[in-house]
């Protein structure tokens, strides 16, 4: 399958710079995967399209203010620092700007001293595998010299850290929000449970998969980045009775469908309670074994995610969708509108 398939005209202009100050005013585009119809909405209007008994899989991860700028130790040059994964003992893997000044025992400073890091190695998609040094606790010394790791189409400062935090984000570990959580409030969320929605959590931690483009010519060359997830036992117990009554599995994003997926396909259908890493890259052809529905935020051209949604609603709906959605001029990405597939 050739990338450029996946491939839309999107004016810049349509990119959303900025979150809504309600969470819950964007708009909603409701996709029908059997039909291919179209339906304009707003996102409040989601519980309408949701029934009782049905489950939303909500991903609890919380984002890391991740994002460092320090001097390099000798020239005090300005060095970008995007912390990825922690490793453990202090370690971290990164991405690094700009990367050629960083080189295995280079020396970085944050915060005059407060904070200071050294390369141990490069990596083979250019980030740096790193040892960080500092006296204390060392998330709150994140959380003071930190910010949050918006990604590079926003140009416009975030004013509020919390607006890239979903409203029930728990587990520390992100290196970018699970974005298509971001439409929810606490009140929304309990108009849903009042319906008889079930809501469901499970932790996916979103790494360096987000940040890499797609630069194979073919979808089946591509390689995922793996990244670290948890499935509690409540969870699965849900997800399971639900699928068994007959009722919709609906994950609100592609970090929580990757992460029912992974384990639904290991275990013949079921979901157990888990942990561990996943690499799995969704595209047209894939047999989706628990998801039944998936609310997500429009996504990047060419990206793996556009053949996620494409595996399950098909190539053909989406484009259409997408294009429906460039001329109703939604807002896009991250702290863009919601798409609702079902």
């Amino acid at each position: 399958m050739d990338v450029q398939q996946f491939d839309y005209e999107l004016p810049e202009r349509l990119i959303a710079q900025h979150p809504l100050k309600d969470r819950t005013a964007s708009r909603l585009l409701v996709l029908d995967k059997q039909t291919g119809s179209i339906a304009h909405r707003r996102f409040t209007d989601l519980i309408h399209y949701v029934a009782p008994g049905d489950v939303l899989v909500l991903n609890d991860s919380k984002v890391m203010p991740a994002r460092l700028i320090g001097e390099k130790e000798g020239t005090g040059a300005k060095i970008e620092v995007l912390l990825l994964k922690s490793l453990g003992d202090d370690r971290w893997e990164t991405l690094v700007k700009p990367a050629k000044r960083i080189k295995p025992g280079t020396a970085v400073s944050f915060g005059n001293g407060l904070l200071r890091m050294v390369c141990e190695e490069a990596t083979e998609m250019g980030g740096r595998i790193v040892r960080f040094f500092y006296q204390g606790i060392f998330y709150e010394i994140l959380d003071q010299l930190g910010s949050m790791p918006l990604p590079p189409y926003i140009h416009a400062q975030l004013e509020d850290k919390d607006r890239y935090q979903t409203v029930y984000a728990r587990e520390l570990g992100s290196a970018a929000a699970p974005t298509a959580g971001l439409h929810f409030t606490r009140e929304y969320l309990k108009q849903l449970e009042q319906k008889g929605v079930q809501l469901a959590y499970i932790t996916l931690h979103v790494g360096l998969g987000t940040f890499r483009p797609v630069t194979a010519e073919t979808v089946e060359e591509h390689v995922m980045h793996a990244e670290y997830y948890e499935i509690p036992e409540r969870t699965a117990e849900v997800v399971n009775r639900t699928k068994e009554a007959g009722k919709r599995v609906i994950a609100v994003g592609t970090t929580s469908c990757r992460t029912l997926e992974t384990v639904g396909r290991e275990h013949g259908g079921k979901l157990v309670p888990t942990n561990g890493w996943t690499d799995i890259f969704i595209y047209p052809g894939y047999q989706f074994t628990i998801l039944d529905g998936l609310l997500t935020n429009f996504h990047l051209p060419k990206s793996t995610l556009m053949m996620l949604v494409s595996a399950l609603a098909g190539r053909e709906n989406i484009m259409r969708a997408y294009k429906s959605a460039v001329e109703e001029e939604y807002r896009f990405f991250s702290f863009g509108d919601a798409m609702l597939i079902l």
